[in-house]
């Protein structure tokens, strides 16, 4: 199975694919361009580098939310128009469930955290065996002080991604910051 993803959720604009299994091949790009004039392109020379064509993808995914209302609508429908043309699945993936799944090789409690607006942080914690990721809350939407709380109540340290990290860190001593490269939104982790 051929798994095209992407994930237009914020700064970045990244797109993955995957084929039984492996990560064939990733881009992301931070940027201050509209991913409507990146997105396209990348993708396909991202397909044709892997040695694949859009007709070729089984499984269309897009980040859903939340995130940039209009970053996300542009994902969103670039993955239903190719499943739409093809008639191919077409997958919604939360945007936290994908930063955790970035996340997937550790072992233990999982936030991912976006700032939101003021102290307002968009969350879900999950839990990874080291291999797959299991959801222990829902996407919501906290003030800093409530997440800290929560991850002040585990006996070790929560691996926090996403750039509500930045307005916990000061608020737990509990909270770790995911490596740069797994902090951003990716579309290997909507893959995934």
């Amino acid at each position: 199975m051929l798994i095209l993803s992407v994930d237009t959720s914020g700064n970045t604009a990244s797109c993955a694919a995957v084929g039984d299994g492996v990560l064939l091949g990733s881009r992301m790009l931070y940027t201050a361009r509209a991913h409507s004039q990146i997105l396209l392109p990348m993708a396909k020379s991202l397909l044709s580098e892997t040695g694949h064509t859009v007709q070729e993808v089984d499984l269309f995914a897009a980040a859903n939310g939340p995130g940039s209302y209009t970053g996300l609508r542009i994902g969103v429908a670039l993955m239903q128009a190719l499943a739409f043309a093809g008639e191919k699945q077409c997958a919604g993936i939360s945007t936290l469930e994908g930063l955790a799944w970035n996340l997937s090789a550790r072992s233990g409690v999982l936030c991912a955290c976006l700032h939101a607006r003021l102290d307002l942080c968009y969350c879900a914690f999950f839990e990874s065996d080291g291999q797959t990721v299991r959801r222990l809350t829902a996407d919501q939407v906290l003030h800093a002080e409530e997440i800290a709380s929560m991850l002040n109540a585990y006996d070790a340290p929560v691996m926090v991604a996403g750039n509500g990290y930045e307005k916990i860190a000061a608020l737990c001593p509990q909270a770790i910051s995911a490596p740069l490269h797994l902090q951003n939104q990716s579309a290997s982790g909507i893959a995934l």
